[in-house]
């Protein structure tokens, strides 16, 4: 066997797998190939990993739910206690209310629903748009479902409906602006329930010490102390959030060991028969006594599952798993222990229902308590700052939210991160809210509403998910829906009623977010739908630099853009301007895809732009929302070998499919001698070509790497109205103008950055 046709064996082997149809063969380039390389399943994770990830839950995740003893009897009895049964009825609604909201909803249910480990209400929507068309970015492929994280586990059963949901979704245009509006709307309430969390755990805690000293501890001081405390947590954010839960772990460890075994020494002392609250008779019995009081009474039995989202919020932190265990193991019985305890309390002291956590302390145990509870509390603030953290990064990958510098502080763990300006921001939000609310009181009116939409939104989000991806029998969806939806709508109506009362806060946080989301995403939209109206085929390419006097430069350009169909606009405005290319040229398309995490081995896809000798070059870089984007092996490095293998691919299979159809060609066998000659020179001139190629490539590498970054003014176009020219010429403007450019976040080297810039009107 000759050389050649060994070579010819063994392209036909590394080919093995790809179907080639004689006559009418199908190319195959980067796009099909890069895309069928799909990674070995990600190994499971072993306990030792899963047993230190939920020992690091404590720390970040249970800190506001865990603190809910501070202040919950408090604010479910402002008024204090009229009957004596109330008190038992308070219980019945607490126990049920945690068991069936963050232990059997969130832990067992939502948890499931999770994008690659990643949670939130923008994992949920990507979860949504990958299984149904409803984006409203024109950018999808067809190659993108081949990604190998960008797969659904789909069973094959009761598909009538979910295509029947699917087909709606994707027809209704209304459909798909609702689910993207109520996802941001859900998103803003997350991140105002960030900003509350804090200022309520904090004065919280530090109330002891006026319940211990009133005329040392004045309002005014607990306030300023208070704010001192939350400046402190935020610049703790920047250690990340593996230093600050192995920190924070052992203090909340202590926290729930404190509350248990106080909770179990006062349901002893005091009165062991109100376990018998666990009947649901007694909130039965509790609403008939009390009626509307009883129903306003809610927004306060509200406050015992507050930080219960930040369960899902936060699981991109750590793992399912590992969050399962420490709600079940630790969190879930020590919190039951301490309301146990405090009711126990209760029955025999009932005017102390202001101050209960407090007052029912052992005398010994007061100042101990406090110190602990105070560093819970602080604590407390970090579930929800994390995962506003989260949500803001797939925000900001979808396309929905200013570009912001995201900072991974973990090498071990890949979700673990933090974001500067939204630290800042956080914490100068709490600071005011602190100033201007000053008690736990009117703070609490304000945080159930944020803590309940949120809970209510994501149930919505889940039915979808339960109808479309997990096809779930529709006994159980209906199931789903009366339990938790019932709880949730009647908790709502609740905590609305006290809307004139602080419950506006998280509204008006909401607003302004939803605005800024808003702004950002419908510009971003109609830039793009500009681009696309106005790309330049690779057709057009030919033309453009042949109507224009253009001379060849040394080197390598990356030419960055947002469009992944075609060749942006700004290329023709390029080379009308500046009449010289390099001598290879690679338009790369920046692309979020709707999944957390995209393999770097399926990362780029690459179109070749014809004529050949052009040497142009269209590549589609793939990110999911929590990839890192700044490697320690530089972007153009891993650009440039990966159009190397493309290169080496492409030669791979036009080798291949010229064999195949000579081996299917119905000749004679003479014809097919002179055929397979015929093939042996074609192998080889085009192995010719691959190595004249690579060369190129490598030689315009070593020269040097210039990045072209596309920078698009945009401005209303003629004839706009008031109100789409005050998004567009000031508000997007506003936010362009003072957040990060394109090249910070892509973090493209300073010294060979060129910007091209052009005004698009849209």
């Amino acid at each position: 066997m000759s050389g050649d046709e060994q070579n010819q064996d063994v392209l036909q082997q590394q080919l093995k797998g790809k179907k080639l149809s004689g006559e009418k063969l199908k190319r195959y380039d980067s796009l099909d190939l890069e895309s069928s390389r799909v990674p070995d399943a990600k190994k499971a994770l072993e306990w030792s990993v899963i047993l230190k990830l939920a020992f690091q839950s404590i720390g970040v995740v249970y800190g506001d739910i865990g603190t809910s003893p501070l202040y919950v009897f408090s604010t479910i009895f402002p008024n204090g206690v009229k009957y004596e049964e109330d008190i038992l009825g308070a219980l019945s609604l607490i126990f049920y209310t945690i068991t069936l909201i963050p232990v059997v909803k969130y832990a067992f249910i939502v948890l499931q629903a999770n994008d690659n480990g990643d949670g939130g209400t923008f994992a949920l929507y990507s979860l949504i748009c990958r299984y149904s068309k409803v984006g409203l970015i024109p950018s999808t492929q067809a190659e993108d479902k081949d990604v190998s994280t960008f797969k659904l586990d789909i069973p094959d059963r009761r598909t009538r409906r979910a295509s029947k949901l699917k087909s709606i979704l994707e027809s209704s245009n209304f459909a798909k602006f609702f689910l993207l509006f109520a996802t941001m709307l859900g998103t803003s309430m997350v991140i105002g329930d960030g900003v509350l969390t804090p200022c309520v755990s904090v004065l919280s805690a530090i109330g002891g010490v006026k319940a211990a000293a009133p005329s040392v501890m004045t309002e005014g001081r607990i306030v300023w102390l208070a704010v001192a405390i939350l400046i402190l947590l935020f610049f703790l954010q920047r250690f990340g959030t593996e230093k600050v839960g192995y920190t924070f772990a052992p203090i909340l460890c202590l926290w729930f060991f404190s509350i248990a075994g106080i909770g179990i020494y006062n349901f002893v002392r005091y009165d062991p028969t109100v376990i018998r609250a666990l009947n649901p008779k007694y909130i039965i019995d509790y609403f008939k006594r009390n009626k509307k009081d009883a129903w306003i009474s809610l927004g306060g039995v509200v406050m015992c599952i507050t930080g219960g989202e930040a369960l899902f919020a936060d699981v991109g932190h750590f793992s399912v798993r590992s969050v399962q265990i420490s709600m079940c193991c630790v969190t879930y019985p020590a919190l039951i222990l301490a309301y146990l305890g405090q009711t126990a309390y209760l029955r025999k002291h009932s005017d102390d229902v202001t101050d209960t956590f407090y007052k029912n302390l052992p005398h010994i145990l007061y100042w101990p308590v406090f110190g602990v509870a105070v560093l819970a509390a602080i604590i407390a603030s970090q579930a929800l700052i994390s995962g506003t953290f989260a949500i803001i990064q797939q925000s900001l990958a979808l396309g929905c939210f200013p570009r912001v510098k995201i900072v991974h502080t973990s090498i071990k763990y890949h979700g673990q991160i933090y974001i500067p300006e939204i630290n800042t921001l956080l914490m100068l939000a709490c600071v005011v809210v602190t100033l201007a609310f000053r008690t736990t009181e009117k703070l609490s009116n304000a945080y159930g509403i944020a803590v309940v939409f949120v809970m209510l939104l994501t149930s919505c989000f889940l039915v979808l998910v339960m109808i479309m991806i997990w096809k779930t029998h529709i006994i159980f969806v209906i199931a789903y829906i009366l339990v938790f939806g019932t709880i949730e709508l009647v908790y709502l109506s609740s905590v609305l009623y006290k809307f004139d009362q602080g419950g506006y806060l998280p509204l008006a946080f909401a607003m302004v977010l939803m605005f800024i989301m808003y702004v950002w995403n419908y510009v971003y939209r109609k830039k793009y739908h500009f681009e696309l109206e106005h790309k330049i085929s690779p057709e057009k390419v030919k033309e453009t630099v042949d109507e224009t006097n253009y001379h060849r430069l040394p080197g390598l350009a990356i030419f960055y853009s947002e469009l992944v169909h075609g060749i942006p606009p700004i290329f023709k405005h390029y080379v009308e301007n500046v009449p010289a290319l390099h001598s290879v040229l690679v338009f790369a398309s920046v692309k979020s895809l709707p999944i957390s995490k995209v393999p770097v081995e399926e990362r780029f896809l690459f179109r070749r732009v014809k004529p050949y000798d052009l040497y142009v070059f269209r590549c589609v870089v793939r990110y999911g929302y929590n990839d890192v984007r700044n490697e320690a092996e530089p972007f153009e490095r891993l650009l440039v070998e990966r159009l190397k293998q493309f290169i080496r691919d492409d030669c791979k299979i036009l080798i291949a499919a010229n064999a195949n159809r000579v081996s299917t060609d119905e000749s004679t066998e003479l014809e097919n001698d002179g055929s397979n000659i015929d093939c042996d020179k074609q192998a080889e001139n085009a192995t010719l070509l691959m190595e004249r190629d690579i060369e190129v490539l490598e030689r315009a590498y070593s020269v040097g790497v210039v990045h072209l970054v596309g920078e698009q003014d945009v401005i209303a176009g003629k004839g706009s109205n008031i109100a789409k020219r005050v998004v567009i010429d000031y508000a997007f403007n506003f936010l362009k103008r003072n957040l990060r450019q394109s090249n910070k976040v892509l973090d493209i080297p300073h010294k060979s950055m060129l910007k091209v810039g052009m005004i698009y009107e849209i």
